[in-house]
């Protein structure tokens, strides 16, 4: 049986009432289904936290292989940031078998966008928001906050006058590269066989995605974190399975690899940059225990 949690009913910055919660329940939004962008798939919910603000912003990055997935997320989720002051965002974004790369990752962007255009609205410290996902999302969430800030001042849409630039970010089982001819020599032949692969640049199949490689370098290179990645980058916090068996045992073993996050984090050593690493047993950082500890030291940090 498991003991209800108590979760705060927060809308419009006002607590409206407790409900009872076993951790798997919904929190309502704030605000709910906005849109961000002209398609479908470009909504966002939002969890503004009880209090005055300016509050810090966790945003959640679903995963999924950038080919399924959603924004849900269920109280026990988003309430201990709200405990924290810290409101909560979740995304979605195109799938890459509808509109392959750089669809899916530059939606994401946009979003951290559109939240910045909506910072007075919601209260929100734009000097302090956090990225967080699992797997797809994680890599989302890697390469924005490794990338150079994709702003256009010159834009005729005024969100995308807006910064990508965030201060953190907190990943699971992320891709640091989706680059097959780099992944393979990491983890072996089995991890290309997942569909994120070859979808991710519009493929069928990763035999197509090698035959047409060198029309899809750029692509491949440009939405692998790994790339983008040095000293001067906000810090980073990533944790993964600790199954190191190489090479990868199957495909879905492959794309979640610990080595993913090692190499990173070699790069990121040689090049000064803070970065975390958890694999159980393996490797534990010293300052934090977890993803959510880390969030949550660095968005309140003075």
């Amino acid at each position: 049986m498991r003991t209800p949690v108590f979760a705060l009913l927060v809308l419009g910055g006002c607590v409206t009432q407790v409900i009872a919660t076993d951790g798997h329940d919904t929190l309502p939004a704030t605000a709910a289904n906005v849109r961000y962008g002209p398609h479908q798939r470009n909504v966002l919910d939002f969890w503004k936290a009880p209090g005055n603000g300016p509050h810090p912003l966790v945003v959640h990055i679903h995963g999924g292989g950038w080919t399924s997935g959603s924004k849900k997320r269920t109280a026990a989720d988003v309430k201990p940031f709200l405990d924290q002051g810290i409101s909560y965002a979740a995304i979605q974004y195109r799938f890459s078998t509808q509109a392959p790369l750089p669809a899916p990752v530059h939606d994401a962007a946009r979003a951290i966008q559109f939240i910045r255009s909506k910072a007075k609205d919601w209260s929100v410290n734009t000097s302090r928001i956090g990225l967080t996902g699992g797997s797809a999302g994680a890599c989302t969430s890697m390469w924005i906050l490794l990338h150079d800030d994709l702003a256009d001042p010159e834009s005729g849409d005024p969100v995308l006058r807006e910064s990508t630039r965030v201060a953190a970010a907190a990943v699971r089982a992320g891709q640091t590269s989706i680059d097959p001819k780099v992944i393979e020599r990491w983890l072996g032949p089995n991890v290309l066989q997942h569909r994120m692969i070859a979808l991710g640049v519009g493929e069928k199949t990763i035999t197509d995605a090698l035959k047409n490689y060198a029309q899809h370098r750029v692509t491949y290179v440009e939405f692998s974190p790994y790339n983008h990645l040095d000293g001067q980058d906000p810090p980073l916090f990533m944790s993964y399975g600790n199954n190191m068996t190489l090479p990868s045992e199957n495909p879905g073993h492959g794309i979640h690899h610990p080595v993913f996050g090692i190499r990173l984090k070699e790069k990121a050593d040689q090049a000064g940059h803070e970065c975390h690493l958890l694999i159980p047993g393996i490797s534990q950082p010293e300052e934090y225990a977890t993803p959510m500890d880390f969030l949550i030291a660095k968005l309140l940090a003075p």
